[in-house]
């Protein structure tokens, strides 16, 4: 078996999916290692939620099976994105699916009233810092499709996965029986300061 490590890379280079080597700091390796990341946060999603079998099914969605497919669609992003040589138009990054499980999802639970701050549920915490990384990986994703090629239909996909992961962070709360964390705005007037500043 060969060894994890190559020793290519010592240098700061790397290997693009078409056989070129170009430097870790160009936009598309960031890209796609930000891609990398947002798949390892939703693993460790979904590992929380398996922790919890009462957690793992909601309105008839199994929200850590669906999690599993996304990681394997971010993979094939991060395929798209390592090789340049890859025709963009052969790629297709479905949104309905996304949006039929969103829908799902929000029919069953209870309209937002205000906005909400990330918290709850540890598994639902998780979800909105993937959510989080995901809007991050969508803006990268846009700032090179405007340089190079970049398949639209995974940018539009990459901006209702964000939307996919809010609602399923909603839905674990809700599944475990917590609240939503609402969120306070400040009403202090301006220019002054709190009692417990005193």
């Amino acid at each position: 078996m060969a060894r994890i490590y190559t020793r290519t890379g010592d240098l700061g280079e790397t290997s693009l999916g078409d056989g070129s080597r170009v430097s870790k700091s160009i936009y598309r390796v960031g890209l796609y290692g930000a891609v990398d990341e947002l798949n390892s946060l939703l693993g460790l999603s979904i590992s929380l939620l398996r922790q919890d079998p009462d957690l793992t099914d909601y309105a008839g969605v199994d929200i850590p099976v669906v999690l599993e497919e996304i990681q394997s669609r971010l993979f094939d992003l991060g395929t798209v994105l390592s090789n340049p040589e890859i025709p963009v138009t052969d790629i297709s990054f479905p949104t309905l699916g996304m949006e039929h499980l969103i829908d799902i999802l929000e029919n069953d639970l209870s309209p937002l009233q205000n906005f909400i701050l990330p918290g709850g549920h540890v598994a639902a915490s998780q979800l909105h810092v993937a959510r989080s990384a995901s809007r991050r990986v969508e803006r990268k994703a846009v700032i090179l499709a405007e340089r190079e090629s970049v398949p639209a239909s995974a940018i539009a996909w990459l901006n209702r996965l964000s939307d996919f992961l809010f609602v399923a962070a909603r839905a674990i709360n809700a599944a475990a029986g917590m609240p939503d964390v609402s969120w306070t705005a400040d009403t202090t007037p301006s220019g002054e300061e709190g009692s417990e500043a005193n």
